[in-house]
């Protein structure tokens, strides 16, 4: 699968490859076969799971529950040693860079996608709304630079998605 629809299919039901708000540690990683890093903070009250290009943040319970998931697509400018990793674990290729106007296209086709209100974030644009139960937003470098080892203008940083509300 290319990036996009997969995108867009993020973004509009609020699921990753079957996860979702909820979705407990367990079921992440049947979902999910790459390697990864935890972090628990020192209370012990969220975890944070990163894969490289995907972060998870838990909190806790009888198990640990998602409460936000990140595709963080900037780490791709660097080189394609990540997406390749991921498109062999996942069967999703991803460019090394991601135009927001691509992904703005494709959302634009496709019925019921979110209109995402756009505001400024200090050398980013955040474009952002409630879907699927959950929020959704999309982070776009709105530097001037050229592509090099970091994104262009345009490019899209990351998307995320997260409860309004603590999971549980």
């Amino acid at each position: 699968m290319h990036a996009i629809p997969f995108l867009v299919s993020f973004i509009t039901s609020g699921r990753l490859h079957g996860l979702g708000i909820g979705s407990t540690l367990s079921e992440v990683d049947q979902a999910i076969h790459s390697d990864f890093v935890d972090v628990v903070d020192e209370e012990g009250l969220s975890l944070r799971r990163d894969y490289g290009f995907l972060e998870f943040a838990f909190n806790p319970g009888p198990e640990w529950v998602m409460a936000n998931c990140s595709i963080e697509l900037h780490r791709l400018a660097s080189g394609r040693s990540m997406a390749k990793r991921w498109r062999k674990s996942m069967r999703v290729d991803f460019p090394r860079y991601l135009a927001r106007d691509e992904l703005r296209d494709e959302l634009s086709r496709t019925p019921g996608a979110p209109c995402l209100r756009v505001t400024a974030q200090g050398g980013f644009l955040e474009y952002s709304a409630a879907a699927a139960n959950v929020n959704v937003s999309v982070i776009v470098s709105d530097d001037h630079e050229a592509r090099g080892r970091s994104l262009g203008h345009g490019d899209v940083w990351s998307v995320s998605m997260w409860a309004a509300a603590r999971a549980q």
